[in-house]
């Protein structure tokens, strides 16, 4: 099964303007995702899918091979599955290009249970949450599960309802954006009019969810920080400081 990844970036976030290529502990964000995502086993190649020509130029720079696609693409999901018709992958990853935190090993764990249940289409990672603060945030995707492990619901709200002890006696759990689909679903994907409750929460996964489609969420013990702020790219920084995996790529 020929595995890759692809990173989706584009510049104009409405939220951070320019996010993939900030500065961050001496080279660019987007430069980290793809060094880090490259490490794992499980990929046969690592991808970076975009419409801006200054991020194809930079990714360039430092090796990455580059998909470009539409201008036109509201989801990261619809841009990957433009970028696969380039390629002759079976499974592909989807690792947001602002996860600079991402671990090899979690690629690898997301990428498991196709070996081993040949009916799963998508799977995402998640982690149980441990402060209350991301609990509340809206830049933090909540996800509640059936018994199985699949995804019930996400959102940016605070999901579920706290129990009688607060916060700390409730198991909650967020979305950790490594994203394995296979071919055929991520095709599909792209297919699938868009959804009401995407629309509502922007939030590609709610797609596949309600057009009845399984989505297998696997539970990892590493934590991540995602990008959504200037904010969250000095909490990273700190985060990073001492990350062993920067002297395998950052240049002294």
């Amino acid at each position: 099964m020929k595995t890759i990844a692809i990173i989706p970036a584009r510049m104009g976030s409405s939220r951070f303007p320019g996010k993939p290529l900030a500065p961050l502990l001496g080279c660019s964000m987007l430069e980290h995702v793809y060094q880090r995502v490259a490490m794992s086993q499980s990929l046969n190649a690592t991808y970076i899918a975009t419409c801006d020509e200054e991020i194809r130029q930079t990714a360039t720079a430092f090796g990455a091979p580059v998909i470009m696609t539409s201008d036109s693409h509201e989801r990261a999901s619809d841009r990957i599955a433009e970028a696969v018709a380039h390629t002759d992958a079976d499974l592909i990853v989807m690792v947001q290009g602002d996860e600079p935190m991402v671990l090899p090993s979690m690629i690898d764990a997301a990428v498991a249970p196709f070996h081993h249940d040949p009916e799963l289409e998508c799977v995402n990672l998640t982690r149980r949450i441990d402060d209350e603060a991301d609990f509340r945030s809206p830049n933090t995707i909540k996800v509640v599960m059936d018994q199985q492990g699949n995804a019930l619901y996400m959102t940016r709200q605070p999901i579920p309802t706290l129990a009688a002890g607060g916060f700390g006696a409730t198991a909650a759990y967020k979305q950790v954006c490594i994203i394995p689909f296979t071919r055929a679903c991520l095709i599909e994907y792209s297919q699938l009019p868009p959804t009401p409750l995407e629309k509502l929460e922007s939030i590609d996964m709610l797609r596949l969810l309600e057009h009845g489609r399984r989505v297998r969420m696997v539970e990892t013990s590493h934590d991540t920080q995602a990008v959504d702020t200037k904010a969250d790219l000095t909490r990273v920084a700190e985060l990073m400081t001492n990350d062993p995996l920067l002297a395998h790529y950052r240049k002294p």
